[in-house]
């Protein structure tokens, strides 16, 4: 992830508004304001194929898939981030503390690109606290080095069920938004190598 842009502990308040202001997003994570990486063509290709896709297959339904512009708050927990895409169902719970109203609190599925360099992070720490969120029902991590797509779906007993694709013939299923997207789609204009086994 990202290096502080200053050795120093910031409150909410100061990071939102300096997110604010900011040209380039930042996490708040622990008191530190974090600048985010920007993303290979790679990375942003898949995730507007993915935008696109899930767009697509929620028309109709009271779901809306939300690009990475939009932040996301983990409760009981010093984190504001940035997923790479989010589907927030019904009507957005914003964050009482972001008076501008470009932080959510209620995303029913979390979805990352992820890479050599943070698939560490969206797997470990980004997980546990994502897991907090009440009304997370899925959590997507698409790899962009494969046509490959895993996917946790939290069980009712709050246990988490793993889901993986492989391969352009694959169809991810998104069971709590009821729909299926074909990995070709996600992965289209992507030379990728098809993982073996």
């Amino acid at each position: 992830m990202g290096m502080p842009i200053e050795k120093r502990r910031y409150t909410v308040s100061e990071y939102l508004a300096f997110e604010r202001s900011a040209h380039e997003r930042h996490e708040y994570r622990n008191g530190e304001i974090l600048a985010m990486a920007g993303g290979s063509y790679r990375h942003s290709l898949i995730l507007a194929n993915l935008i696109r896709e899930l767009g697509n297959a929620l028309k109709g339904k009271p779901c809306r898939a939300l690009e990475s512009n939009l932040r996301v708050r983990i409760p009981r927990t010093p984190l504001y981030t940035y997923p790479d895409a989010s589907v927030v169902c019904g009507e957005p719970q914003f964050d009482p503390n972001d008076e501008a109203m470009e932080t959510v609190t209620n995303p029913r599925v979390l979805l990352e690109v992820i890479s050599p360099t943070t698939e560490g992070y969206d797997r470990g720490e980004k997980f546990t606290r994502y897991r907090q969120i009440e009304s997370l029902e899925e959590y997507v991590l698409i790899s962009q080095d494969v046509p490959r797509v895993e996917v946790f779906f939290r069980q009712a007993n709050g246990t988490w069920l793993f889901s993986a694709f492989s391969g352009p013939e694959a169809r991810v299923k998104l069971a709590g938004l009821g729909i299926e997207i074909p990995l070709k789609e996600i992965y289209a204009g992507v030379e990728a190598e098809t993982p073996a086994g």
